[in-house]
């Protein structure tokens, strides 16, 4: 039976065809012409004391609660791009960490640098797909202002003012370095093709700009740190280390190279080095980083210091609300299970297998909750 949908031509009726020849698909399109509409955005970021962020700062739509990376400021802190047309760049230290210690890649969680579906294309409406929906500068550290786009109209001015960013109270590291602004000139230009470079993903060439950028300047934590991360996408683990260490020399409250370094060392399996450096990076910054609590938990679990492994894994339960590291749950169910709360570790190892049914773990979780049950029956 032909498609309806089609309008697929019926036999002895010729003249139902106004377009002879052609596949009915095309007649289709040639009446109702696909519109492709978008909206542009423009805009500024400061800081609340006035001045433009040290270093670029990811502009995000947020929409019912859930961020979407959408486009960067430049060095004056100004910012515009179309919504849906973002480029991507290499993934940011606190979602490109390694293994969990229990044989299983990374948890997953949104990449702040590497743009999925933003949900924007096709024939859909693009100003009500914005209902609901919000534009925020994410800079850890600091609590941004929001701007709200429901209504917004795809003629309408696209400059939506300027975002604030407040400095949150009792965080001494920052995710730019101090350093940045002392660099001289060549350095600063090298350091900014490089930029250009990384987001064409030409990384080669980003390395040679970066290479000449620390040399001008040995101090230019951010730009060892840019080096670190292009060594690691090539899979150079030496260098990446030593540019890491590098930028906390440079820098030492500078929190991203403090990421990655706990990133190689938990894929190494080197867990005192890796409690060691995530503890410092959450020192620095106690209130954003729920990868960073769970590595440390991971790390401590190793080590067998149950009391340090439970607080941490704890705190990122609470940062993570979203529940995007449900892994979380069944490290706390095993820290749990080791310290004799046999009811808190069912409770927490119960949530890890309801978030995650088919993990690739999941039956061994079950055989570990028939053996928690086992021993609660026995009263043990």
């Amino acid at each position: 039976m032909p498609n309806p949908g089609q309008g697929t031509q019926q036999p002895g009726n010729p003249g139902r065809n106004p377009f002879p020849g052609q596949d009915p698909n095309q007649q289709q399109q040639q009446r109702m012409p696909e519109m492709q509409r978008s909206i542009f955005l423009s805009g500024k970021v400061m800081l609340d004391d006035g001045t433009p962020p040290p270093e670029p700062v990811t502009i995000e739509r947020v929409c019912n609660g859930n961020p979407r990376p959408e486009g960067y400021t430049d060095s004056k802190g100004r910012f515009s791009f179309e919504l849906g047309r973002n480029s991507a760049m290499m993934a940011d230290a606190s979602t490109n960490m390694g293994g969990d210690g229990f044989g299983n890649g990374m948890p997953g969680q949104p990449q702040r640098g590497g743009f999925g579906n933003t949900g924007f294309g096709g024939n859909a409406n693009v100003e009500q797909q914005l209902m609901g929906c919000e534009l925020r500068a994410s800079l850890p550290g600091f609590r941004s202002d929001m701007i709200n786009l429901a209504g917004r109209r795809v003629m309408d001015n696209p400059d939506v003012g300027t975002i604030v960013l407040h400095r949150l109270a009792n965080v001494e590291g920052f995710t730019f370095s101090a350093t940045s602004g002392m660099a001289p000139k060549d350095a600063k230009k090298a350091f900014e093709k490089s930029r250009d470079l990384l987001k064409k993903k030409k990384l080669p060439e980003a390395q040679k700009e970066l290479e000449k950028a620390t040399s001008l300047y040995p101090k230019y934590a951010t730009a060892w740190y840019d080096l670190g991360r292009v060594y690691e996408a090539q899979n150079q683990v030496e260098p990446a280390r030593k540019a890491f260490e590098s930028s906390i020399e440079a820098d030492p409250k500078y929190v991203n190279p403090y990421l990655n370094l706990s990133g190689i060392f938990a894929k190494e399996g080197n867990w005192e080095k890796t409690a060691e450096f995530t503890a410092k990076a959450l020192k620095l910054n106690p209130f954003e980083y729920p990868t960073m609590y769970f590595y440390n938990a991971v790390a401590n679990l190793n080590l067998q210091k149950l009391d340090d492994a439970e607080k941490s894994a704890r705190e990122a339960r609470k940062l993570d609300a979203k529940n995007r590291i449900p892994k979380i749950d069944h490290v706390l169910g095993i820290v749990l299970a080791q310290k004799r709360d046999l009811p808190g570790a069912k409770d927490s190892l119960s949530a890890y297998l309801k978030a995650s049914p088919n993990a690739g773990d999941a039956d061994q979780v079950k055989k570990q909750l028939e053996q928690i049950d086992k021993m609660i029956a026995e009263g043990q």
